[in-house]
């Protein structure tokens, strides 16, 4: 049965990349001053990889929940040619774009460098690598959520003790920390708590619209907590639940999951009907040049770099010239993905369907008219390699979802 677009997971994907940004922001472009003030908001801004693989685990379980066997070929070839292209593709833009700066001492020791870029992924794209060893067990996970219906309330409880044994095995030192974030395991409770909620996603969306006031409250004071775990550690007090801006610790998981929830929040808000034509729009851009944005922000950050952009701090108080390079570089990605969506390049580096030079401003479609995002949810047809949250038309209706 044909499965309704859901606008508002669309709506989360620009917010999500935006995060993602501000913590390569905050990494290369605050001033050593700024001491525990950047690195408490470092801690929290991780989230958006969390966010990402539970995005990207809900709509793939929301658009093959019926998959059968046969299936498998076509799904994990749309996988390939959704995120494995752009993967080697960006990875070899990279290896390029630095090379004039690297100086290696061989040909071989540059050969040797892309093959670690390609095993870990440049900097964002070791989510990609991520994501695709999840592709791999993916109908495994499938089964599960198929056998268990009626107890899935206990495999996230499973998940979220794997979760919080995982990241606090970690944080003690038990666990090597070089286990952590490479692996689909690292993000357990978000890649199985994804799947979940897509097999109660009407049930989720009404729960979490009425309650909006009381998971916004819970999760700021999740937040606080975690800042309050961030300070005890820096001023010495105790570590035992957390310490710097690691991502991988007991103090952040009740945050990561209340910030998830607040952004498909911010994506019904930026959707609901009443919106402006215009805001519309420029959601509708948002959303179709994200993964773009999301594949080549390092580009524009190390321009900035190298253009001595980061001297500017000294005059411009840090949080404000953050923000603005947060702003420089986002809008650099929709413009950078805007054009390559126009070209033959248009599915290997943006994963998107090759648009018309005519639809290059935002909301205009092919014939020049406004294009209206459709809050109401209605099925479009999309080309199997666009690489949105939304559904595509081929036989059978599929999203083609990476977070």
């Amino acid at each position: 049965m044909p499965r309704r677009r859901l606008d508002q997971v669309d709506s989360m994907r620009p917010v999500k990349q935006a995060v993602v940004i501000s913590t390569h922001v905050l990494m290369y472009f605050t001033p050593a001053g700024a001491g525990a003030s950047a690195g408490a908001l470092l801690d929290l801004t991780h989230v958006s990889r969390e966010g990402f693989f539970f995005v990207s685990a809900c709509m793939l379980t929301y658009a093959y929940r019926d998959m059968k066997r046969s299936d498998l070929r076509r799904f994990y070839w749309r996988r390939f040619i959704a995120v494995g292209i752009p993967f080697l593709c960006w990875t070899l833009i990279y290896f390029l774009y630095l090379l004039p700066t690297a100086h290696y001492a061989s040909p071989a020791a540059a050969f040797r460098m892309l093959i670690r870029m390609l095993e870990g992924g440049y900097f964002q794209l070791y989510f990609l690598i991520v994501i695709m060893q999840f592709y791999l067990v993916f109908p495994l996970v499938l089964m599960m959520l198929r056998r268990t219906r009626g107890h899935h309330g206990i495999v996230v409880a499973v998940a979220a003790a794997a979760q919080l044994a995982q990241v606090t095995l970690l944080h003690w030192g038990i666990m090597p920390h070089a286990w952590s974030g490479q692996d689909s395991a690292s993000y357990v409770l978000y890649l199985i708590g994804g799947g979940v909620v897509a097999c109660h996603l009407k049930e989720v969306d009404e729960w979490v619209r009425r309650h909006a006031r009381l998971v916004i409250g819970l999760t700021v004071l999740a937040a606080l907590a975690a800042l309050g775990v961030y300070y005890l550690a820096a001023t010495g007090v105790t570590t035992a639940l957390g310490s710097g801006a690691d991502a991988f610790q007991p103090s952040v998981v009740p945050f990561n999951v209340g910030a998830i929830a607040c952004v498909y929040l911010a994506g019904v808000a930026l959707t609901k009907p009443a919106r402006s034509r215009r805001l519309r729009a420029m959601v509708r851009s948002g959303v179709d040049n994200a993964y773009g944005i999301y594949l080549s922000q390092m580009i524009f950050i190390m321009a900035l770099i190298w253009l001595g952009w980061g001297s500017l701090d000294s005059v411009v108080w840090w949080p404000a010239f953050d923000v603005l390079t947060v702003v420089i570089v986002y809008l650099c990605g929709v413009a950078l993905t805007s054009v390559i969506a126009r070209t033959p390049l248009a599915v290997a580096l943006t994963g998107r369907q090759r648009q018309s030079w005519r639809s290059l401003l935002p909301g205009r479609d092919g014939d020049g008219q406004l294009r209206l995002a459709a809050v109401s949810g209605q099925v479009q047809a999309q080309h199997p390699q666009h690489l949105t949250d939304r559904t595509e038309r081929s036989g059978d209706t599929r999203l083609d979802p990476v977070g």
